[in-house]
């Protein structure tokens, strides 16, 4: 994508429903009851697009080996996992090209530097199976239109299908493009694209927002010999334009659905289908309008029931005057209402923290606040970053906050369809071990998620799984290794989800006793009788990750006065040391924690700007008998950035 129209725009897809049932399928009633935390959904989208167009994210550059894009491609998907996502979207089809061997169109350039040139190995199957392995939907991004980001022909492959059939190609704009209005174009995109679709075990379709080209001053689309030929029924060659790509998004769902009925089909448009100074149907805005500028009739597929679900690009910021975020956010929600067509937010990673950008986009929270207005709207089911890049370059710590603030517990996707939900699983083991909790289980389904409840309850209370703040993770493997679990006593569920994410009610529970050698855990709180500081440490609510009712926090400076947690040790032996603490880009990257261990002292630094709100080890330590001071935050570190103390955990092993 271009700079410009990226500034326009966005680029793409995926999926869903928000969703808070629990598997047990509780009534109404009950589901009503359950007090559920909006910032823990149980059901959530939550992808990012991995472009390569132009090596904007993988591969990286042109003619890596084989291993070097393998090894870049599983780099991404961790930094997903990492990122508490559930899906991908990554661009398989950029310019009339194919990232897997097709017989419609050639290896893509972006692969190797040469197009037509053969990558060594197949890049879908081999992209697909590893996102599966992790658990991520992969939803395969193609470009329908796009031949080339230049209008020489005879830069093409001599085979290639846009040199082979002049007269389906028109250049604009310095670029050149399949013409939407021939009817034999139509059917050869769909037919490059159901042969990905057909030979390939993607979960989803999706297009991006190039239909006809963006406009350029000065330059009209060459196909009026097209219109002469099949626009003879339309009485402007706007409304002709439109319908043509209406064929497209029509026939192509039909054809995926007949094909794999589970695979999901989604389109990412321009954030502005029109303004309402044009249409009373339109949003409060007044920025470019897709409907016109590039025949795109995004509302019409919505209503059409055309679309599986629809990612708008509203790439813009709260109260920005032309088109704000809070504004089309309100518009997409009602116009999916009751349609059966799921929302999800194409959401201006690349935007965040990057030189050049208004000052909104310079505040660290507003990426993060897009989220909490989608809070507003049911209808919203998720959001899809531009790009992975941005997403790992994390400028300023908006993707952190982000993470921080919406993405602290892991989410299911939502459902689609109503296939009806597989059987319950059966746990047959749960066992401590060294790294943690350690299940197995027997059962049939595509995926599985792993519920973890404090205690031992009777039975399973249905609230237990109505948002997610119990889900642990989500696996395709019939075992999961809880490494968050502590010394505690605990009861663990599994639910088994189908394609299309309809989920069982949960198995019977299956309980595991405090942790052995004493079975002693214990957590020492800042406000707790076992801590204690100086009077440099000040005392915050100011983050929502807190550890019961508030932290502390102090200034480094070139001298320890460490905050100390003390416990009573009750033998000597090997111990997991765990600390809590809220996480902030203004918060220290290289914050000391000492750990009184047998011998000695041990140091340990921990980046304070990541990783908050959840339980972080500071690895196992062999502990003497006794009451005394365990864990202590210290001040001296050479850093910016406040230092935090909130809570420590210490279990037995």
């Amino acid at each position: 994508m271009t700079a410009l129209l990226r500034t326009l725009m966005a680029a793409l897809t995926a999926a869903a429903l928000v969703s808070i049932v629990a598997p047990s399928q509780p009534t109404p009633a009950a589901a009503a009851a359950c007090a559920v935390d909006p910032a823990t959904p149980k059901r959530q989208l939550r992808a990012m697009w991995i472009s390569s167009v132009a090596n904007i994210d993988w591969p990286s550059r042109t003619g890596l080996s084989v291993a070097a894009q393998q090894a870049e491609f599983r780099a991404w998907l961790d930094l997903a996992v990492a990122k508490r996502m559930n899906a991908v979207v990554v661009q398989v089809r950029p310019t009339a090209d194919a990232f897997w061997p097709s017989s419609y169109e050639p290896w893509s350039q972006w692969l190797t530097g040469t197009q037509g040139g053969n990558p060594g190995y197949d890049p879908l199957a081999f992209m697909v199976a590893e996102a599966h392995a992790r658990n991520l939907e992969f939803h395969a991004w193609f470009n329908p239109y796009r031949i080339a980001n230049h209008d020489d022909p005879s830069r093409l492959i001599s085979s290639h299908p846009a040199r082979r059939n002049p007269g389906w190609r028109f250049a604009y704009g310095g670029k050149l493009y399949y013409n939407p209005g021939i009817p034999e174009v139509r059917d050869f995109i769909e037919d490059a694209i159901m042969d990905a679709v057909s030979r390939y075990d993607v979960d989803g379709v999706h297009l991006d927002d190039y239909f006809y080209p963006y406009p350029v001053s000065g330059q009209a689309i060459p196909d009026a010999a097209a219109y002469a030929q099949y626009g003879g029924s339309f009485s402007n060659v706007g409304d002709w334009r439109r319908e043509n790509v209406n064929l497209l998004v029509r026939e192509l769902d039909q054809r995926i659905h007949a094909a794999k009925s589970h695979v999901s089909f989604g389109i990412s448009p321009f954030g502005i289908w029109r303004n309402n100074g044009t249409d009373p149907l339109g949003s409060r805005t007044s920025g470019l309008q897709s409907y016109d500028a590039i025949y795109a009739d995004s509302r019409k597929w919505v209503k059409q029931g055309w679309v599986d679900y629809l990612a708008p690009q509203i790439y813009w910021h709260m109260g920005f005057a032309t088109a704000p975020y809070e504004v089309l956010t309100a518009w997409w929600s009602d116009v999916v209402r009751g349609t059966g067509v799921q929302l999800v937010v194409g959401q201006a990673a690349y935007r965040a923290g990057a030189s050049g950008q208004d000052a909104a986009w310079q505040d660290p929270a507003e990426l993060s606040d897009h989220l909490t207005d989608n809070r507003q709207h049911p209808e919203v089911a998720g959001d899809i970053f531009f790009s992975a890049k941005d997403v790992r370059a994390d400028r300023i710590g908006a993707f952190t906050r982000v993470v921080n603030a919406h993405y602290t517990r892991p989410a299911l996707l939502p459902a689609r369809g109503t296939a009806a939900a597989p059987a319950a699983p059966s746990i047959t083991s749960a066992t401590r071990g060294s790294n943690g909790v350690q299940l197995a289980w027997t059962g049939s389904a595509t995926s599985y998620a792993v519920y973890r409840v404090d205690g031992s309850p009777t039975s399973a209370d249905p609230c237990f799984f109505a948002d997610a703040r119990n889900l642990v993770g989500t696996t395709r493997q019939k075992t999961f290794t809880d490494t968050g679990a502590g010394g505690s006593a605990y009861t663990y569920y599994v639910a088994a989800l189908n394609r299309t994410h309809q989920e069982s009610a949960p198995s019977a529970g299956k309980a595991v006793g405090q942790g052995g050698g004493g079975a002693f855990s214990v957590v020492i709180d800042n406000a707790g009788p076992g801590f204690a500081a100086g009077s440099a440490w000040g005392t915050s609510t100011y983050s929502p990750q807190l550890h019961g009712a508030d932290y502390r926090f102090a200034e480094p400076v070139a001298a320890s006065d460490p905050a100390w947690f003390s416990a009573a040790v009750p033998s000597a032996g090997d111990y997991r040391v765990e600390v809590w603490h809220p996480a902030d880009p203004g918060y220290n990257s290289a914050t000391p924690y000492i750990v009184a261990a047998s011998g000695g002292n041990r140091t340990v630094t921990l980046d304070q700007r990541t990783g908050g709100g959840a339980w972080r080890s500071l690895g196992t330590y062999r502990l003497d008998a006794g009451t005394y001071n365990v864990v202590g935050v210290s001040r001296w570190t050479a850093t910016t950035g406040y230092v935090i103390a909130d809570a420590v955990r210490i279990t037995r092993l």
